[in-house]
């Protein structure tokens, strides 16, 4: 009994977003368990493209005769005229890979390569109610769960570009109060990936301003959705207490991600995440030049009007929402007085862990010392610039580590252009 019906190309169609091994059904021609091997020879003689042959009985497939393995067997001496008028079960796989046309791609996919090589190599029948709907071939199978996962990558893309656009637009209402500000800042956040686990916070207030810079755990998508907490949870933090007791602040960010994160001291079930961030937070009060900050793992940076001296506000050891973190954690407020030309600097570890240079140690907080130094009498755009090239140049070769995240900036200074002008007139 042979199927007329014979073409190589599956009808993907309108499958290809949602496949299923229907999708894969090639009509191939079939012999009845009841041939002798003298048929089958006679069907792998017309139909050389045909990699192996369905053996069915009453429609309903029972095996699968591979054409490499018949074929080396039948050109053995006299093996021909030993088999020739033998029941064609004699070569046939009794175990083939047989799949309902309905089976989800992913799952067909799994069981192929659970079944081993052969599948991949002869193929596999596929059913419908029982009945022989076609036969699957292994690359083709291959190549569409190819196709489906790009296709699944190119769409999980377009999300993550999404979610970078989401993440800049939050960030941007600071940038521009920043801008408002300061006539003479830099603010540089660089995502490793396409979003990142970095974000910072820049208030305008009429009596000074107060500024946040965070570095939440990992990067990427789990670091972007844990800033979309912090970031509300600061908020909600500045909305109640203001930004004049930075450490009130981090407090209250700590309680709030804590709670949302489920990683409380004494829950009845432990938590199954131990996140949470390194913060400085700041507030500047214009009248009196004094600074106050509050820092979690990460340290402020104070340079003299003429980068002779560097004063580094360290802070605690304890970042904000981590189990280990308790409920009640209180920070400490710093307070300085910042002279006339002063510079303010705080970054992330982005820039000091990553690895680079000749011996391929970390960038380090010496390092970055002596390039605010080097380039102190600068622009703050200029020193953010300077500040990037180098970090890049250190880089070389080597992979990011993370995300970049950093905030300089002279408090009350004029622009600079101000003072080219005033310069040149004079």
């Amino acid at each position: 009994m042979v199927d007329s019906h014979f073409s190589l190309t599956p009808a993907l169609g309108s499958s290809l977003y949602q496949p299923t091994a229907g999708a894969l059904a090639v009509g191939v021609p079939v012999v009845s368990f009841d041939e002798n091997n003298a048929k089958v020879l006679e069907i792998f003689g017309q139909h050389r493209e045909l990699v192996s042959l369905p053996v069915v009985e009453q429609g309903r497939p029972i095996g699968l005769i591979s054409r490499h393995i018949f074929m080396s067997q039948m050109s053995k001496p006299y093996h021909r005229e030993l088999y020739e008028r033998k029941s064609c079960i004699a070569f046939m796989d009794k175990d083939p890979l047989i799949a309902d046309a309905d089976t989800p791609i992913e799952t067909l996919g799994a069981l192929a390569v659970a079944s081993g090589d052969k599948t991949l190599a002869d193929g596999f029948l596929i059913v419908q109610d029982g009945k022989l709907s076609g036969l699957g071939s292994g690359l083709e199978l291959m190549r569409m769960l190819v196709a489906q996962q790009e296709e699944k990558n190119r769409q999980v893309m377009q999300s993550i570009d999404y979610a970078s656009v989401i993440q800049r637009a939050m960030l941007s209402a600071s940038r521009s109060a920043m801008s408002q500000a300061l006539d003479d800042a830099c603010l540089v956040w660089e995502p490793r990936d396409v979003v990142g686990g970095d974000f910072y916070h820049f208030e305008h207030h009429a009596d000074g301003w107060f500024a946040a810079v965070a570095d939440c755990t990992g990067h990427g998508v789990p670091g972007a959705f844990l800033t979309l907490i912090a970031s509300s949870s600061l908020k909600q933090a500045l909305e109640l207490y203001g930004p004049r007791d930075p450490a009130r602040v981090m407090h209250e960010v700590n309680r709030g991600m804590k709670r949302v994160l489920g990683q409380q001291a004494g829950s009845d079930k432990p938590s199954e995440s131990d996140d949470g961030m390194d913060a400085c937070f700041f507030w500047f009060e214009t009248a009196s030049r004094r600074l106050v900050c509050a820092n979690a793992k990460m340290p402020l940076f104070v340079l003299s009007g003429d980068g002779a001296t560097v004063e580094a506000i360290e802070g605690q050891r304890t970042g904000l929402g981590y189990v280990d973190t308790p409920d009640g954690m209180q920070w400490e407020n710093r307070s300085i007085e910042v002279e006339p030309g002063a510079l303010i600097f705080v970054s992330t570890d982005g820039v000091t862990d990553q690895i680079g240079g000749a011996k391929n140690i970390a960038f380090g907080k010496q390092r970055l010392r002596k390039l605010l130094q080097e380039h102190s009498d600068a622009p703050m755009p200029e020193l953010g610039r300077q500040v990037m090239a180098a970090h890049r140049q250190y880089q070389g070769a080597q992979r990011r580590r993370d995300d970049v995240t950093f905030f300089g900036c002279r408090p009350g200074a004029a622009p600079f252009n101000n003072h080219r002008q005033q310069e040149q007139r004079t």
